[in-house]
């Protein structure tokens, strides 16, 4: 036994466990130095007009920059406050708040659809009745998958987009089949307004925004607008990216896509999914959410992505990913002139999450890359204290 390994024996416990976390702190360091070199890269080839990131470790901000401008062609700068729309992130927050009331014993996740929202019907009545609650947020209604988000796409009324359901006959048996859905999954908002006697805006602000002090976020085209710190949108053309008006349409779907948030926003949510507010998201809670639901074997075949990815489900809200062997809860979001995604490690205890005011892969990009970094690094540093214990 070397000089060096006596001494470390002989130092106390905490001085040890220090000198563990100290090390990988600064291997983690360099990782989101090298990101944020990537970040700004990879916005400025794609002409991405503006954007903004954050590395969480477990309830520690690591890095957050921003890049750009709120505006192609304007003066003023996205900063760590500017709000962005959260497109299908959205829908964390919809999961998050719907098992909070199930844990709550508000309604059940085995309780038909119909029984809170008698005007649903598909073309087989027996099926209508096969629709759960669990299958809203779990994406596994088997209905087609985006059931009439053309019709919201061209800002269709919901109103009127609900009858249509009639005509549809699921492709699969509820719960057996993976179905992504914007207008379905946001049926579960009638059944949380009737069971808590108040708006989903308001529970969701309540619940989650004012507990986490998430103070910029907000759900609604109203209160977006009404943001004089926001970022505009923008569409990839012929000729670059252009600046388009807000659209209003998926507005209409507030659980699928209506939350409006800033970086600094996001970085608290990722420290609570993290473990790090039990009173906001319990433990009992984050482990419901993060347990894997339908499988997406779709997902599997994701051109930035498939090369780490070994298996992957949805959970409530969240996708749950087997990456290289680590689990990783993650959601993206992409709405006209806007995309994002979040991402966390709940053994890792990392969170990483991205913001762009303009239509571009690029996010998938960086988000694959910057995860394949972590792991690998997080495993060699493993392997480095394994040798070190042996050596010893």
């Amino acid at each position: 036994m070397s000089n060096w390994s006596f001494s470390l024996l002989t130092l106390p416990l905490a001085s040890l466990i220090f000198s563990a976390t100290s090390f990988a702190q600064s291997d983690y360091q360099a990782i989101s130095d090298s990101f944020k070199s990537q970040f700004h890269a990879q916005l400025k080839k794609n002409k991405v007009p503006g954007g903004a990131f954050v590395i969480i470790d477990n309830d520690k901000i690591i890095k957050m920059s921003t890049y750009g401008k709120r505006k192609k062609g304007g003066s003023l700068n996205v900063n760590s406050d500017t709000v962005f729309r959260l497109a299908s992130v959205s829908k964390t927050f919809a999961g998050t708040l719907a098992t909070m009331l199930v844990h709550e014993h508000k309604f059940e996740w085995n309780e038909p659809l119909r029984k809170y929202m008698p005007e649903f019907h598909l073309a087989n009545p027996q099926a209508s009745q096969q629709v759960k609650l669990g299958h809203l947020i779990g994406q596994s209604t088997g209905l087609m998958p985006n059931s009439y988000d053309n019709i919201l796409n061209a800002n269709g009324k919901l109103e009127k987009i609900i009858p249509k359901f009639k005509k549809l006959t699921p492709m699969c048996s509820p719960g057996t089949c993976y179905s992504y859905q914007n207008i379905a999954f946001s049926f579960i908002q009638p059944v949380i307004e009737q069971q808590t006697g108040d708006s989903y805006a308001n529970l969701v602000e309540k619940r989650i925004f004012e507990p986490l002090h998430m103070n910029t976020a907000s759900i609604g085209i109203d209160n977006f607008m009404a943001t004089d710190n926001r970022a505009s949108p923008h569409i990839k053309t012929r000729s670059g990216f252009k600046k388009v008006k807000v659209k209003p349409n998926y507005y209409q779907v507030e659980p699928a896509a209506g939350v409006n948030a800033s970086i600094t926003d996001l970085s608290k949510w990722l420290i609570a999914n993290l473990g790090n507010n039990p009173d906001v998201l319990s433990l009992s809670l984050l482990s419901d959410i993060q347990t894997p639901g339908v499988r997406t074997s779709k997902e599997l075949r994701r051109r930035e992505w498939k090369a780490y990815l070994h298996d992957a489900h949805y959970g409530k809200g969240w996708r749950v990913y087997d990456f290289e062997g680590e689990k990783l809860i993650y959601h993206a979001g992409w709405v006209a002139g806007y995309v994002a995604e979040v991402a966390y490690s709940p053994r890792l205890k990392v969170g990483m999450a991205m913001l762009l005011n303009g239509e571009s892969r690029v996010i998938a990009k960086l988000g694959a890359s910057f995860w394949h970094s972590v792991i690998q690094q997080k495993a060699q540093i493993a392997l480095k204290q394994k040798t070190s214990i042996h050596a010893d």
